[in-house]
């Protein structure tokens, strides 16, 4: 914790931004001077612990971005960019059917609940309705959505250019978010003309009303995709649906299409022993 001029900085208040004077302070005479080698000074400073150091930089981050959507930071002076993450052990978060209802159920009491906004609120469930990648949903702009067709048209996710299918459902979120006439994007900044750059910051609000732990925004991704092996889809078709251009990027659900495979297997057995196998009980074996 720092104090100047009498004013206290905590983590707490910057990743808030709830304190204005704070704020000005802060990137004043903090970030103005901390630059790419000071990041990743820090960022090697904390190598014994590649999870905590890559959480840093990634917090530092979306510090420097909300300056940046508030202009009290030049677009594209986030020294965080580069920064090349340490490797983290592969982990896997999936919501249960249980947690999907939760969040549905917080998602619509936001709507009428300060917190977070109501174009927060549609990307989120954007973000479950597609699959899409954070970054495609927040900066999608209206030209590229076809209502009528049920279709996203981006001309560069991550992938290159691809055409997302829309569920009646995603059709119904995207019909609801009014239009901004001096705004181009269909999730909106505070900046006029600008899309909306954090998203975390509301997630983590409506994971903590939801009593979701540990469980990021990438990870409605995964869910999306444990969700389709679950109904049977096979693996190259949630590649498509995903957008992965590489076999090698979808085959990390390999072990949930074998999980799937095995719990189909057991209902088809179960139903058909419960069938021949049903007088055993009763009679015994033969002799």
């Amino acid at each position: 914790m720092a104090r100047q001029n009498g004013i206290k900085i905590t983590r707490r208040s910057v990743e808030a931004l709830s304190v204005e004077t704070g704020e000005a302070v802060f990137w004043d005479r903090e970030l103005r001077g901390f630059g790419h080698r000071e990041v990743t000074e820090l960022h090697h400073r904390l190598s014994a612990q590649p999870v905590t150091a890559n959480r840093a930089v990634e917090f530092l981050s979306r510090i420097y971005n909300a300056a940046e959507d508030r202009g009290q930071l030049a677009e594209g002076s986030n020294p965080c960019r580069l920064v090349v993450k340490f490797r983290e052990r592969r982990r896997e978060r999936f919501l249960t059917d249980e947690e999907f209802r939760r969040l549905g159920r917080v998602l619509d009491e936001a709507e009428t609940r300060k917190g977070v906004s109501a174009y927060a609120v549609a990307a989120m469930r954007l973000l479950l309705l597609t699959g899409c990648r954070k970054g495609e949903i927040l900066n999608l702009r209206w030209d590229r959505v076809d209502l009528a067709a049920g279709e996203l048209r981006l001309e560069d996710s991550k992938t290159g250019p691809r055409m997302i299918v829309l569920a009646p459902e995603a059709v119904d979120v995207l019909s609801r978010i009014p239009r901004l006439a001096d705004n181009p994007h269909v999730i909106p900044g505070k900046i006029r003309g600008r899309a909306m750059r954090n998203l975390n910051d509301p997630w983590d609000i409506v994971c903590e009303r939801a009593g979701l732990a540990d469980m990021r925004i990438h990870d409605v991704r995964h869910s999306y995709a444990s969700r389709a092996l679950a109904l049977g889809e096979s693996l190259p078709m949630i590649g498509r649906l995903l957008g992965h251009t590489q076999v090698e990027t979808t085959a990390r659900y390999a072990h949930l299409a074998q999980d799937s495979v095995r719990e189909s297997a057991m209902r088809v057995a179960k139903s058909i022993a419960a069938d021949f196998l049903s007088d055993r009980s009763g009679s015994g074996a033969p002799a």
